[in-house]
C-alpha cells in the first residue's frame, strides 16, 4: 500500500472513530434515561404510567424499525438544519445518534428489568423515594447489563458508519467504497476489512473486561 493510501486509511480511522464516539456518547446520554423512563412507567414501575410508556415505546419502536439506510436518506433535512450540511463526517453523527438512541434505549430497558424486585422493594420499605431507588438500585444493579449494551451499540454503530460512508460520511466505508470497490484496489478494501475487525474485537473485549470488572456476582 502507498503511503498516500496509508495516509487516507489513517485519516479515515480517525473519522470513523469520531463519528462512533460522539454519537455513541449521545445515545448513552439519551438512550439511558429513556429506558428507565421505560421501566418506571411500565405496569407495576415505580412510576406507573402506561399511557406514557405505551407512548413512548411506539415512538421507539417507529425509529427502530426504519432500516438506517432509509433513515439516513430521510434525516438530510434535519441533518442540514443541525449542522449545515448533509454530508462530512459530522452530518453523518446525527442520523447515526437518532439511530442509536432508541436501539440502546431498549437495550437498556432490559437490563433495567433484570434488577431484583426485592431490592427496589426493600428500599421502598425504607422510605426510599423514586430517585433513590433509580440511583442508588436500578443503575448500580443492571450496571454491567448497561455497559454490555453500550459495549454492543458501539460495535452496531461501526457498521453504520460504515454504510453512512455511501453518501459521502467519510470515515472507513467511505474509503473501501471510493478506492476499494469504485477503483477496484483490493489491498485498500483488505486494509479497510482487517482494521474494522481489529476495531470492533478491541472495543468488544474492553466491553467484556469492563463487565467482568462491574459484576458484582464474580
Amino acid at each position: 500500500m502507498s503511503p498516500i493510501m496509508l495516509e487516507l486509511l489513517v485519516r479515515s480511522l480517525w473519522e470513523t472513530l469520531v463519528m462512533t464516539a460522539a454519537s455513541g456518547l449521545i445515545s448513552l446520554v439519551f438512550g439511558l434515561p429513556i429506558g428507565l423512563a421505560l421501566v418506571a412507567t411500565a405496569r407495576g414501575g415505580i412510576a406507573e404510567n402506561l399511557a406514557v410508556n405505551r407512548a413512548l415505546g411506539a415512538v421507539i419502536n417507529g425509529f427502530r424499525s426504519v432500516p438506517f439506510i432509509i433513515l439516513l436518506v430521510a434525516l438530510i433535512p434535519v441533518t442540514r438544519v443541525i449542522v449545515g450540511t448533509s454530508i462530512g463526517t459530522w452530518a453523518a453523527i446525527v442520523p447515526l445518534a437518532i439511530a442509536a438512541t432508541p436501539y440502546y434505549a431498549r437495550i437498556a430497558e432490559v437490563s433495567l428489568r433484570e434488577v431484583e424486585r426485592g431490592l427496589i422493594e426493600a428500599v421502598r420499605a425504607m422510605g426510599g423515594n423514586r430517585w433513590t431507588i433509580i440511583r442508588e438500585v436500578l443503575i448500580p444493579e443492571a450496571m454491567p447489563g448497561i455497559v454490555a449494551g453500550f459495549t454492543v451499540t458501539l460495535v452496531t454503530l461501526i457498521g453504520a458508519s460504515a454504510m453512512a460512508g455511501a453518501i459521502g460520511a467519510g470515515g472507513l466505508g467511505d474509503l473501501a467504497i471510493r478506492y476499494g470497490y469504485q477503483r477496484f484496489e483490493t489491498a485498500v478494501m483488505i486494509a479497510v476489512v482487517a482494521v474494522l475487525i481489529v476495531l470492533v474485537c478491541g472495543i468488544q473485549w474492553l466491553g467484556d473486561r469492563l463487565v467482568a470488572r462491574l459484576d458484582h456476582r464474580n
